[in-house]
């Protein structure tokens, strides 16, 4: 009796690990994705302190509405947002800011 108690009890805790890493792995990979309503006062900031508002605004958008994710602040941290760094120009350049 006591050897299936152990069996059951183990097989719970398995379980339980199972759900926990789960979810917590979601949590990690879904930190940056955004609703679609979301992107464009994301996008709003982080065109704020460019010249070329518009065409920022334009492929951000586009990018946020693929990606569903804005990297923080107005320059940089596209490492947060991995599609971002996919998607680039006939040129080679990157096309989301």
């Amino acid at each position: 009796m006591a050897a299936r108690s152990y069996t059951s009890t183990s097989s719970l805790l398995l379980v339980f690990a199972i759900v926990m890493l789960v979810t917590l792995s979601n949590v990690a990979e879904g930190y940056n994705r955004l609703r679609p309503q979301d992107c464009k006062p994301r996008c709003t900031y982080r065109c704020s302190a460019t010249s070329h508002k518009k065409p920022c605004m334009l492929y951000c958008l586009k990018c946020c509405a693929t990606c569903l994710c804005v990297p923080p602040g107005t320059y940089g941290n596209k490492q947060t947002c991995p599609c971002y760094n996919v998607w680039k120009t006939k040129e080679g350049r990157p096309k989301c800011p």
